[in-house]
């Protein structure tokens, strides 16, 4: 089940924060819950993904991106993600997320969020490739950029991890396993 109540409380928490810069990083705090749980007792990789979500949400607020998508009625969907787990979160214990915008294109918003334990390991990385929507498709960040008031921006240099992740994945068949019906 989507954690409601934790999107409301880090909402409401986000919304009295100071509005970020279009790449720069929020941070929150958090605690792995026991309904947060899989079987070997750690956070599960499910619930991480859903935990990331809040953390892009909160992000999305502080940067105004939440005030233009809803004004337009328009939608902010993954597109594709690639994660590294690395350090179990087990129960109850606290960690920071961290998220942030790293650079755009002419169709997609590339994100980057991290879980750290209070040791200051990294527990997990996740990289994501969003899209703004609409009734049409895909809205072109620099139109949502417009309606932000930010005509002007310039995405940062995309790094050249993220641009071999995809051009990776651009090799990738879709339809995907159509060998599996063979």
């Amino acid at each position: 089940m989507f954690p409601i109540v934790r999107l409301i409380k880090d909402m409401l928490i986000a919304r009295k924060q100071p509005p970020l810069p279009l790449t720069g990083t929020h941070v929150s705090h958090h605690i792995c819950w026991p309904w947060d749980l899989d079987m070997w007792l750690e956070l599960n990789n499910g619930r991480a993904m859903t935990l990331y979500d809040l953390g892009r949400s909160m992000t999305a607020q502080r940067v105004g991106l939440i005030k233009v998508i809803t004004g337009q009625r328009w939608g902010l969907t993954m597109a594709g993600s690639t994660v590294r787990f690395r350090r179990r979160i087990r129960g109850f214990e606290k960690f920071e997320m961290r998220s942030r915008a790293v650079c755009w294109d002419e169709k997609f918003i590339y994100l980057e969020q991290s879980m750290w334990k209070r040791n200051g390991e990294c527990a997990s990385h996740v990289l994501y490739r969003a899209a703004v929507t609409n009734k049409e498709g895909i809205v072109p960040p620099e139109q949502v950029l417009a309606h932000m008031k930010m005509p002007d921006a310039r995405s940062p240099d995309m790094p050249d991890w993220i641009a071999a992740w995809c051009r990776a994945d651009a090799t990738r068949p879709w339809p995907p396993m159509q060998d599996a019906l063979d």
